[in-house]
């Protein structure tokens, strides 16, 4: 296939390495004038993803209309605060049911869209589709295995996607839970926010369990309000994406957030990862979201209060350790 991929950041290289090793005619688009020559001169991203090498098949350019317009694919993978803008630039040139596969996330604050919904609403006429997982960029550049699912309102559109990203490396399942994938995605960088931020206290592995276990709880109940379905926070775009960027030393949330445990203001720590840090992002809309569909979700709300309300983190532990004593699992009723 000819696949064009919108956003050559270390995501973006990396599965322009997957997919030229599938086979298909690979073209690479950036805003960046810069990164474009970097990257066509090199055939490397020497600061995001250093050490991956492109293959001299790869086509790389600046202008939205040609990549666009030849595309039988396109893998929209620039940061989900720019998926919006992105979406408008390249709007006149996309062609009717034309299949966008959107592989960032996040939630959009304003609106509380999901980002297929952002593409959806600037494209109307396209048809969209999410690839998400325990999917880190460093590793998947370098061949390493890795298992993601794709979620698409067809079962064809999704054996589709399936099919151009699938090999020996690189396994990919397919759902109908485009909400829910898309969800998972976006809400656990917040939690792993405040898993990083419990490393920067130095708090340990009971402390950083807790916060998994707990943060795909608060997950799935918002999941499962907003059309979502349980078993999706159960699988790979949930608790496996959660565990990796609460655990991983490749996640920019949980560095992040371990910045902002030992002092750093959000704004200092994403200087400091010098990436775009999607929990920072998300974590309002998650919020937002919370109240809209009256769900309790302490986590999320303790990493906005220490994010944006000047709440110091050792008290938002307290906070949270010190809540109204409760029951793990509501649903369950006692026999006495």
């Amino acid at each position: 296939m000819k696949i064009t991929i919108l956003g050559a950041g270390s995501w973006g290289t990396a599965l322009t390495v997957l997919l030229d090793d599938n086979g298909h005619d690979v073209t690479v688009w950036s805003i960046d004038e810069n990164e474009i020559k970097m990257l066509d001169k090199d055939r490397e991203h020497k600061t995001k993803l250093p050490g991956v090498k492109l293959s001299e098949k790869v086509k790389f350019t600046t202008d939205e209309k040609s990549a666009v317009t030849s595309a039988e694919m396109i893998v929209m993978v620039v940061p989900s605060p720019f998926i919006r803008s992105t979406s408008k630039k390249i709007k006149p040139y996309v062609k009717d049911r034309q299949l966008i596969v959107n592989v960032s996330k996040g939630i959009e604050e304003d609106t509380l869209f999901t980002l297929t919904e952002i593409i959806k609403d600037e494209i109307p006429n396209c048809e969209v589709a999410a690839l998400s997982g325990p999917s880190h960029a460093e590793e998947v550049g370098k061949k390493m295995p890795t298992t993601v699912v794709v979620g698409a309102k067809s079962k064809e559109t999704a054996m589709l996607i399936q099919d151009a990203f699938m090999s020996e490396y690189f396994r990919v399942y397919t759902s109908p839970d485009l909400i829910g994938i898309e969800l998972g995605g976006a809400l656990k960088n917040v939690i792993a926010l405040a898993a990083g931020i419990a490393d920067g206290l130095g708090c340990g592995d009971n402390a950083k369990a807790a916060i998994i276990t707990r943060g795909i709880s608060e997950i799935t109940k918002l999941g499962i309000a907003m059309g979502g379905h349980a078993s999706t926070f159960a699988g790979l775009s949930g608790i496996g994406d959660l565990i990796v960027t609460c655990a991983s030393v490749h996640s920019r949330n949980r560095k992040a957030g371990y910045l902002i445990g030992q002092g750093y203001t959000y704004k200092q720590a994403m200087d400091d990862v010098n990436m775009v840090v999607e929990g920072v992002y998300s974590a309002k809309a998650a919020y937002k979201l919370a109240k809209k569909y009256n769900i309790s979700m302490p986590i999320v709300e303790a990493v906005n209060e220490v994010l944006f309300n000047d709440l110091c983190a050792k008290d938002a532990l307290k906070l949270l350790l010190t809540r109204m004593r409760t029951s793990e699992s509501l649903d369950l009723t006692w026999d006495k």
